[in-house]
């Protein structure tokens, strides 16, 4: 079986998320996503998310494309996942290109950058509703 894992946010759920999910799983057979806790959201990247890590939890695990869901608390638990669980391919949206290269060297996985839906986005959406 061919594992598969990405990160990220996944606030205010869109179609953007979905397609990266769904070609994320077209690398594999079973995809896992790091999704950010609100503790490291705020305390890391200086992002309030909408909805809480339970609720943003919950959304992922009923897209079809997503098998397992685990909390990313930190930057740094990438290297340690990726063993841990066995992953064949790393994935990230390519907003995040050349940044996770050295997963390459400190692992076995391939790493990915996928294109990013160009027309959405979550920074968008919280600006076009004023939230941000």
């Amino acid at each position: 079986m061919k594992r598969v894992i990405t990160y990220g946010t996944f606030d205010l759920l869109h179609y953007g998320h979905i397609n990266l999910l769904r070609r994320a799983k077209e690398h594999g057979d079973y995809l896992i996503v790091g999704l950010s806790t609100d503790e490291f959201n705020w305390d890391e990247k200086q992002k309030k998310c909408y909805f809480s890590y339970e609720k943003r939890k919950q959304l992922l695990e009923a897209i079809r494309y997503v098998d397992l869901v685990i909390p990313e608390t930190g930057w740094e638990q990438k290297v340690e996942d990726i063993k841990e669980y066995h992953i064949d391919t790393f994935v990230m949206g390519d907003d995040w290109a050349g940044k996770f290269d050295f997963l390459r060297d400190k692992t076995d996985a391939e790493v990915i950058y996928l294109p990013r839906t160009p027309e959405i986005s979550t920074t968008q959406i919280k600006k076009d509703l004023g939230m941000d």
